[in-house]
């Protein structure tokens, strides 16, 4: 009897396979769906970035153009974008300052400029300031009241901007440029509302120290420009039913629709040194006792 041949069965190496296709048909679903995921995120964070820009581009803080210098060009809505009616009426104001203030321009102690962010009223240290102190000099005063008087009867919202050079200061009264930055953009603003009856809704402080500078910090000259208060009149205005800024496209209605103020009065620098109760040095003096001598 012939003894059977047991048939010897070949084990299967590459049964592996099968476990390693299934790893990489999930791993490949999970890379799919980890790239979906980011192009929503990168899509949300441009709607973001495009809501901010627009929302600062209406405040003036970003230029039309792009987010300042060096920045690439990004596209504005167009309710960003200032009027026609409304550049016109700018230009025709900076044509009026450009006369009035005719002998401070001359002698580099103010300086005009008309941009998409609006008109800029540069007040130089040099003319308007003591070293390291808030308060404008009391010969400055009817200068600022040439500039108020101008400015009243528009419709615009107005941005009052400390600036310095980048020198450290530390005084008894400020301990930095930001402080000092910031106490003459205020000081000016209340200047603005208690003196010169400037709608307290139309006005905003801001300071800058040494960061925001028109000139280089390296030589003096550059230091002296950039030591300076700005006035910016921005092309949109506060209406009475909302706080926010939006366009003038009336600028007839808004002129109408502003509260008549009184005249203001002659301003001389014999009335700053002896100010009433309800001028801005006269609220200072109230408020705090008297700081020990500037720098």
């Amino acid at each position: 009897m012939k003894r059977r041949r047991r048939q010897h069965h070949h084990s299967n190496h590459e049964r592996w396979l099968v476990s390693y296709a299934d790893f990489i048909t999930l791993l490949f679903a999970f890379f799919v769906v980890l790239y979906a995921s980011s192009r929503a995120d990168m899509r949300k964070q441009a709607q973001f970035a495009q809501a901010i820009h627009s929302a600062f581009t209406a405040l003036g803080i970003f230029p039309e153009n792009g987010h300042g210098k060096g920045a690439g060009s990004v596209s504005v809505p167009p309710q960003a974008k200032t009027p026609a009616s409304v550049q016109e009426d700018l230009t025709r104001i900076k044509k009026e300052l450009d006369h009035t203030l005719s002998a401070e321009i001359a002698a580099h102690t103010v300086a005009l400029q008309l941009g998409p962010n609006g008109l800029v009223i540069s007040l130089r240290e040099a003319g308007f300031y003591q070293s390291g102190s808030a308060r404008p000099r009391p010969a400055s005063i009817p200068t600022i009241g040439k500039i108020a008087q101008e400015l009243r009867p528009t419709p615009y919202a107005l941005r009052i901007e400390g600036h310095t050079d980048n020198l450290p200061i530390h005084t008894a009264r400020y301990n930095s440029n930001w402080e000092l930055s910031t106490a003459r953009a205020t000081y000016m603003t209340r200047l603005f509302i208690t003196r010169f009856h400037i709608q307290p809704a139309r006005l905003s402080a801001a300071g800058y120290a040494q960061y925001h500078p028109i000139a280089s910090n390296t030589t003096a000259a550059g230091r002296a420009k950039n030591r300076r208060v700005d006035i910016i009149v921005l092309p949109y205005g506060y209406t009475a039913e909302s706080p926010f800024p939006a366009p003038v496209q009336n600028l007839a209605r808004q002129r109408s629709s502003l509260p008549a103020t009184p005249p203001s009065p002659a301003i001389t620098a014999s009335a700053v040194q002896k100010p009433s109760p309800d001028t801005p040095s006269a609220i200072a003096s109230s408020t705090r006792p008297k700081p020990s001598p500037d720098r």
